[in-house]
């Protein structure tokens, strides 16, 4: 229970992506350092006798951990082709005996989207996997499941609520994955005014993730500050296929102090700064697209 406080009082910091250095050195427990993350993904530090505390997907994990799309559990892989290996043998115990764990998943180098308290659900020893369901940690209780062991509405209401809960983390996985993807691709700067500061920046889609055509790709993306994201998003600022600035005519003929001025009317006809990879580069058909709904609204 002291590790999930402390971890949430870190989440409240870093809002869920933790730094690895952090997560590396833990927390004191008796005045014993306790490390929360390790080199092996599944991670048992000495305190802890017989069961590991956390598992760790890496961004350039050998493994094929998945978060999928189409169901509410999360997949992890066993350590290696031995399902006996102590490690596997460890997270199926935590099964058994209902043991809560950490789950870090890394999204770019030493930064890992945190995720407790997770379960261990099911075993797959026929593709070496392990499946991960969420509880909810601002519900949570240490507890057994002796008390709801022998009453099989309850044992179903409980796994029915932990995959609703998984299904949102692993909204917010996807959300957090691809404003990382995208910041990186620009060199974590804002693609209009330059600013640099992440904590002011977004991933801004450039079709909606509620269209057909929004995907959580790169090339739907692009890095904004806030102040130009919401522009964009209420088609005050526009951008068209040869990746030009426009700025919607009333705005241009506004005079309302230098916010306005060098924030947005200066942008007029300007050019975006776009990643050097053309893959990375803001998808020109979906600009038209969203360019064509800014017209509308001039």
């Amino acid at each position: 229970m002291q590790i999930f406080n402390w971890l949430q009082n870190q989440i409240e910091i870093y809002n869920e992506v933790l730094p690895w250095d952090i997560l590396s050195y833990g927390f004191k427990y008796n005045n014993e350092r306790v490390p929360l993350i390790g080199p092996q993904g599944i991670w048992k530090p000495k305190i802890l006798e017989k069961f590991p505390i956390s598992i760790t997907t890496s961004p350039d994990s050998p493994y094929d951990d998945k978060i999928s799309d189409d169901g509410p559990l999360l997949k992890y892989k066993y350590r290696g082709n031995n399902p006996d290996h102590p490690d596997n043998v460890r997270l199926r115990l935590a099964m058994i005996d209902h043991i809560p764990l950490i789950y870090f998943i890394g999204l770019k180098k030493g930064w890992y989207f945190t995720v407790f308290p997770v379960y261990i659900v099911n075993d797959h020893k026929e593709d070496l996997s392990f499946t991960v369901v969420v509880e909810d940690s601002k519900q949570f209780n240490f507890q057994s499941t002796s008390e709801f062991d022998e009453n099989i509405n309850e044992r179903l209401g409980l796994y029915k609520k932990r995959e609703y809960i998984t299904v949102q983390v692993r909204q917010r996985l996807h959300q957090r994955s691809f404003r990382e993807r995208v910041l990186m691709a620009y060199r974590e700067q804002c693609s209009l005014c330059r600013i640099r500061h992440t904590e002011l920046l977004d991933a801004a889609h450039i079709m909606p993730d509620n269209d057909p055509l929004g995907e959580p790709i790169v090339s739907n993306g692009i890095s904004l500050c806030k102040i130009h994201h919401a522009a964009f998003d209420a088609n005050i600022l526009g951008i068209t296929p040869d990746y030009l600035v426009e700025i919607r005519k009333d705005i241009l003929l506004e005079h309302d102090g230098p916010m306005l001025k060098h924030g947005l009317i200066e942008l007029h006809g300007n050019k975006l700064i776009v990643p050097n990879r053309e893959i990375y580069k803001p998808n020109r058909e979906y600009l038209d697209l969203r360019y064509q709904i800014f017209k509308s609204a001039c």
